[in-house]
C-alpha cells in the first residue's frame, strides 16, 4: 500500500467524528498547496511534505493532534496553535469533538510551514555553495 492508500485505510477506521476531522485536516493540507507529498512514518502516522515534513497528525482517544514540525517558528496570526508551546521547535493543533478549524487559517499555516522549509533548505545549501568557490587555480 502506497502513503495515500494507508492514510484511506486510517480514516476509515476512524468511523467517528476523529475520522471525518482527519479527512477535513486532509482535504485543507493536500489544497493549500499542489505539490505536498503524503507519507506514512513513525510506524502509522500520516505525514505531509514539501521540501521537508510540514506536519504529522495522530487520532487520540479524545482529540486529533495537527503537530507543524518546526510551529514554534511560524506566524501564527489566526492563533491555530493550542498545544506544545513548552518545546522550541514543535508546535500542534488538537482538535476535540466539536471544533472547528479556520480553513483559509490552516492553509495559510501550511503555506508558511512550505516557506519556513524552502529557506532552510537554500540556508543549508548556501555555505556548501560558498565553500567550493575557493581561490582559483589562476591565483598566484
Amino acid at each position: 500500500m502506497n502513503p495515500s492508500e494507508q492514510i484511506d485505510q486510517l480514516i476509515a477506521k476512524l468511523t467517528d467524528w476523529r475520522g471525518k476531522t482527519l479527512a477535513g485536516l486532509r482535504r485543507s493540507i493536500l489544497e493549500a498547496d499542489k505539490e505536498i507529498v503524503e507519507e506514512w512514518k513513525w510506524m502509522g502516522s500520516p505525514v505531509w511534505s514539501r521540501d521537508g515534513i510540514i506536519a504529522v497528525v495522530n487520532a487520540h482517544k479524545d482529540k486529533v493532534k495537527l503537530t507543524f514540525s518546526h510551529g514554534a517558528s511560524l506566524a501564527d496570526p489566526d492563533k491555530l496553535f493550542n498545544a506544545g508551546f513548552g518545546g522550541k521547535v514543535w508546535r500542534a493543533i488538537d482538535v476535540f469533538e466539536g471544533d472547528t478549524i479556520d480553513e483559509r487559517a490552516l492553509k495559510n499555516l501550511i503555506r508558511a510551514a512550505i516557506e519556513f522549509n524552502q529557506a532552510r533548505k537554500k540556508t543549508k545549501k548556501a555555505p556548501a555553495a560558498a565553500r567550493s568557490k575557493g581561490p582559483s587555480s589562476k591565483e598566484t
